[in-house]
């Protein structure tokens, strides 16, 4: 099976760390240029960084996936440089949790604008340097709560399951230009942020999950550099889950 990706450019959102670190590192090892985003200057330095030290093709960028000015700007300035990313990886995403009954209005608008709002965005703007290619990889990160809800969550599963449909209807649009959409769904995997949780939580999780284990990021980077790849030049329109068996659609 071939994973190639050289000569290849991709641009990975919230790549400072968890599944978007692994993802951009392993873009980058099969031979993409990758320019993994963050939020702040630090964080996009970071990034450079474990490029550079790892000796992988890449560098930090910095970005803010729900100001629009910022986006367009990033994207022009990569395609005036002959660096218009070919693979987008729709990582970057918050959560806000609460219950429907208590959650106010900037909890709900707050994770909609960078969880949904923003895959619109960046996608849009990724477009037409690969409508003129005639190639190009949409993959964005979605959640097993977008399929199976999650109380508490209401805005969150929301937003996955947003991202979910306008994949689909995107890849209707886009597949006679040989540009797939795809979106990989991780279940619970282990990250900074599950890392956090309460034994007694981590314990009702493994109850859920056949193979008894929290997923790794490598589990979420594999599938979507699979995704990214000309192995999967027939995929498109689909959302894929990586959850070790705990939902099942």
């Amino acid at each position: 099976m071939n994973l190639n990706l050289e000569g290849k450019i991709a641009l990975v959102s919230g790549a400072s760390r968890g599944i978007g670190k692994a993802v951009a590192k392993l873009l980058a090892e099969q031979g993409a240029y990758v320019f993994g985003s963050a939020t702040t200057a630090e964080g996009a330095d970071a990034v450079t960084d474990s490029f550079r030290e790892q000796r992988l093709p890449g560098e930090g960028v910095l970005l803010d996936v729900t100001n629009n000015e910022n986006v367009e700007s990033l994207i022009t300035t990569l395609s005036s440089q002959n660096k218009a990313p070919s693979i987008l990886v729709n990582n970057a995403g918050i959560t806000c949790d609460n219950l429907v009954l208590r959650m106010d209005d900037e909890e709900w608008y707050r994770v909609i604008e960078t969880n949904l709002n923003a895959v619109y965005r960046l996608t849009k703007a990724c477009l037409k340097p690969m409508f003129r290619a005639r190639w190009g990889r949409i993959i964005s990160i979605g959640s097993v709560v977008g399929l199976s809800g999650n109380a508490g969550q209401a805005n969150y599963t929301a937003a996955k399951a947003g991202v979910a449909g306008f994949s689909r209807t995107l890849a209707q649009e886009m597949g006679s230009r040989h540009i797939t959409v795809n979106v990989v769904a991780p279940g619970f995997i282990e990250t900074d942020m599950t890392a956090l949780l309460p034994d007694m939580v981590k314990d009702e999780m493994l109850k859920r999950i056949p193979m008894k284990r929290l997923g790794n990021i490598e589990d979420v980077a594999a599938l979507v550099a699979f995704l990214a790849s000309d192995a999967a030049n027939y995929i498109t329109g689909e959302t894929i889950s990586v959850n070790g068996g705990m939902y099942m659609a």
